[in-house]
This record gives structure tokens, C-alpha cells and sequence, in this order.
């Protein structure tokens, strides 16, 4: 039967039963429902329940029907017989399809094959599904409509309704963690005057009221650095953050990161913190130290291996911190890389020696430290060698999946650093200076050590997931034509 057929089937039946006084759409379900799961759960025999969700399949055999009822805990059979229900709400079963969704009241008993039932006492419609279910309940397999319609995905695939809830349940663990340390969750703005806190292109939008341009987050960095000077001295923010770039199985325009910030504290501290928590969250959601990412085995064990960022790129590259943007591209250009390009600035070249890089990496958590303090405009320089930030960048099996440093609380010094990126942009990237901040700095910020996480990764990396769509239960996609 093709879909425009089924539909108008299904509307015929809604029609149907509202023709018998049935407002299916308001009707509510029956007092004092628990979720099936808590009923599998505590099951006892003869225990009178009252239970909601959608109908996922039917058997009729005469003046008995069965069927399964799903909610988001469990899945239940029910026994429905019309000498229990009556004339009128067993007929009205016969305009009930898969995927509309009911209410039942009866008692629990197990059929002869122990399948938990519950012997429907009397039922109520909740709504009629004028859609069918996709490919008969057996999964929709179509990638690009899984993400579009997340909802037929969860009905459909009970593994992805499971990497949601697992989600949750790594970003608790990681709340968990910081609370149990001291640390305060807070909440900064998600519309900035000056786009900064991370190297990005945000999105713009505009304030009537106050007839400016806004720009969507791309990082809560600053704000949070603010409340340090403020005398927050522990403080996270699990938050969304924006970036007008590209999409792909590592990138979404919209996302989750973790930025936590710690007074008196440094990059060394971060690393360590930055272990604590994931080890945690892994053995709290995982339980245990190692997993498998796509077929490869990730081993938590400390210590976590360090490499220095300096280093790498001297070694494969031959470049060195002092290399202005023309002379590191070059080299990178000698060695087979980055062909075609030119005019770049020197954050646009070490984003590309990044991704270079990436693929290289460690399949255990790695530690990228000694970057150069060009690409680090917020992180103080080593005492030793100003031309190398305190930062740390972690890996794991390629995915970049945290950045840290000690923070720049010179002000002098961070007013410079900004006014030196601001030279580099191209036009189509000019930003002002974020006096703002520096003001908050005047005042007096302690030292103090910053950490990013991606949720994101960090949830595809312990849930074996190929692509961060399938780990955002709504990425962005194209306008369907």
C-alpha cells in the first residue's frame, strides 16, 4: 500500500472513532501511571497498574487481542479481551494502528511462556499516529533521515535512543566529579559584542532594542575568567557554543563544550584534572579504564603519555616558533602539504598543521604541550622560552578532544596579544579588541589554569560512535530541496 493510501486510512479511522464522541487528542491517561520499566521491574503477580505508550505491535484472535506498548523504559505485552472491556472500547481497538498511543489500567500476570502481561482492565486513546511507523519497526536505516526526523530514529532504533541516555549520564558524572571538588557551575551570555575566547568564525545576529550586531558565543572563555577576577575561584560551564565553519564527522556549527577554570592553579593542574575527571566518568558509565573506538582499544591507565607540540612540528616539518606565517607555510608546502594555498596568517597555518597532526596521534590519551605563543593569545609563555605557551592540547585515538593552559593575567601583556591577533585577521575576520576584558584584568586575576573539554567527542569516543552527528540528537543539515 503506498503512504498516501495508509495515511488516508489512518485519517478515516481518527475520523471514526471522533465520530463516537472519542477526543482522542485530550483524553488523559488513566491516574496514578507508572512507566513500564518500573513495572517489569517490581513486577508481582495479580498487582493492579496503570500504564501509558505507543502500541508497537498487534495480534487479533477473535475476541482477544494482544499487544506490545513501549515507552522510553521498557516494552510490556497487553492482554485485551472483550468480556474485561466491553462492546465499545474492544471495537474500537479495530481503528487502532502501530504507533498510536494508549493508556491502560489491569492487572499483571505472566502467560504460559513467562511473558510478563498485564490483562487490560479498561483502556484509553491518548492519539492516533497518521503516519506509519518507517520499515515496519524493523529500523530506519536511511542516515540523512535518522538525523532530519531524530524522532522515528529513537522510535525506530532502540541503540540510539541508548547512546542518548548514555550522554546524559557521562555529562552527570562529569557534574558530579566538579561539584564533588568544589567547583561552581555557572552560566555566562551566548550573545558577545566581540567574538572571542577561541579561534573562530562566529555567527552574527542583530539587537533591535539596542540596534547592534551580536555575535553567537564561539567560547565562554572570557566571561568565565571574569568571574575569577570576581573571586570565583572554581568555576565550569557546560555550554553550547557556536562556530560558522564547516561540518563533518568531527564538526558541527553547534556544540557542547566544558570550560572549567581554577584560581592558583596552572596548565600541570589541568592535565591533572583533565585525567581525574575522564577516568572517572569512564569507570562511573563505562566501569572500567578501557574501550574499544573504532576497532581500537583506548587504555585510561595513567600516566597519560606527554609530546611536545615544538617538537613534532621541528621533526616532520623543519619549523620552528620564530617562523613568521609565509616561512611555516613554505614549509609545509616543501614537504607536500597545503598545495595551492597562500596569503594565510599564522593561526590559519597552524590549524592546518594541526589536522596534520591529528592523524598521527596516539590511540591512548596524549598531552600536546609547547605550542608556540603565537597560537596562544590567552595562555602565559614559558619562563624559560617566551616563544612557547604553557598549553596542552589532548588526543585520544586522533581526536583532539581537550585544550588547556595557564592563563595570561597580565594585562599589559594581554591588551598586546590582542591588538597582535587583531593585525593578523583578514578583513573578512576583524574583530575590536575586547577592552572589556582587559579592564577585568586591571583589577587583578589570580594565576589561574582553564580547561576545555568536547562533550561531544568525549561522549562519540566512550560510545564507539563514527560521527558526531550521531551522538547531537539534532546536528544541523542542509534544507531538505
Amino acid at each position: 500500500m503506498e503512504l498516501n493510501e495508509i495515511i488516508a486510512l489512518r485519517k478515516a479511522k481518527f475520523e471514526h472513532l471522533s465520530s463516537k464522541g472519542a477526543n482522542l487528542y485530550y483524553n488523559r491517561p488513566f491516574e496514578g501511571c507508572i512507566n513500564i520499566g518500573e513495572a517489569l521491574q517490581n513486577f508481582q503477580e495479580a498487582r493492579k497498574v496503570s500504564i501509558s505508550g505507543r502500541i508497537i505491535a498487534r495480534r487479533s484472535h477473535g475476541k482477544v487481542v494482544f499487544m506490545d506498548l513501549r515507552d522510553s523504559t521498557g516494552k510490556i505485552q497487553l492482554y485485551i479481551k472483550l468480556d474485561f472491556v466491553g462492546d465499545e472500547k474492544f471495537n474500537s481497538l479495530e481503528d487502532l494502528d502501530i504507533a498510536d498511543i494508549m493508556s491502560v489500567k489491569g492487572e499483571l500476570f505472566k502467560t504460559h511462556a513467562g511473558e510478563p502481561t498485564v490483562k487490560v482492565e479498561d483502556l484509553v486513546i491518548l492519539g492516533k499516529a497518521l503516519r506509519p511507523l518507517p520499515e515496519k519497526w524493523h529500523g530506519l536505516k536511511d542516515v540523512e533521515l535518522r538525523y532530519r526526523q531524530r524522532y522515528l530514529d529513537l522510535i525506530s532504533n532502540e541503540d540510539v535512543k541508548k547512546v542518548f541516555l548514555m550522554r546524559s549520564r557521562i555529562i552527570k558524572a562529569i557534574r558530579d566529579f566538579l561539584d564533588a571538588k568544589g567547583f561552581l557551575e555557572v552560566e555566562t551570555p551566548m550573545m558577545h559584542y566581540i567574538p572571542g575566547g577561541a579561534a573562530g568564525r562566529p555567527f552574527k545576529t542583530h539587537h533591535n532594542e539596542y540596534g547592534m550586531d551580536l555575535y553567537l558565543r564561539i567560547a565562554p572563555e572570557l566571561y568565565l575568567k571574569e568571574l575569577i577576577v570576581g573571586g570565583l575561584d572554581r568555576v565550569y560551564e557546560i555550554n553550547r557554543s557556536f562556530r560558522n565553519e564547516g561540518v563533518s564527522t568531527r564538526h558541527n556549527p553547534e556544540f557542547t563544550m566544558l570550560e572549567i577554570y581554577r584560581a592558583y592553579a596552572n596548565y600541570e593542574d589541568m592535565m591533572q584534572l583533565a585525567e581525574e575527571m575522564i577516568t572517572y566518568a569512564a569507570k562511573e558509565v563505562l566501569g572500567g579504564m578501557s574501550f574499544v573506538y573504532q576497532d581500537k582499544t583506548i587504555d585510561l591507565t595513567s600516566p597519560w603519555q606527554r609530546r611536545s607540540f615544538a617538537d613534532l612540528v621541528k621533526e616532520k616539518f623543519g619549523i620552528e616558533p620564530q617562523d613568521e606565517a609565509p616561512v611555516m607555510l613554505k614549509k609545509l608546502q616543501d614537504k607536500g602539504f597545503a598545495k595551492g594555498l597562500n596569503k594565510l596568517s599564522r593561526s590559519q597555518v597552524a590549524k592546518i598543521i594541526e589536522d596534520i597532526l591529528e592523524e598521527g596521534m596516539n590511540v591512548n590519551p596524549t598531552f600536546v604541550t609547547d605550542y608556540f605563543t603565537s597560537m596562544c593569545p590567552l595562555a602565559k609563555t614559558k619562563k624559560d622560552n617566551p616563544l612557547v605557551s604553557e598549553r596542552f592540547e589532548l588526543y585520544v585515538s586522533g581526536l583532539e578532544i581537550g585544550n588547556a593552559y595557564s592563563e595570561l593575567n597580565d594585562p599589559i601583556e594581554q591588551k598586546k596579544r590582542f591588538e597582535e591577533e587583531v593585525k593578523e585577521l583578514t578583513s573578512d575576520d576583524k574583530k575590536a579588541v575586547d577592552e572589556d576584558y582587559v579592564l577585568a584584568l586591571e583589577h587583578g586575576m589570580p594565576p589561574a589554569g582553564g580547561l576545555g573539554i568536547g562533550i561531544d567527542r568525549l561522549v562519540m569516543l566512550f560510545l564507539n560512535q563514527p560521527s558526531i552527528r550521531d551522538v547531537i540528537l539534532f546536528p544541523l543539515l542542509r534544507p531538505e530541496k
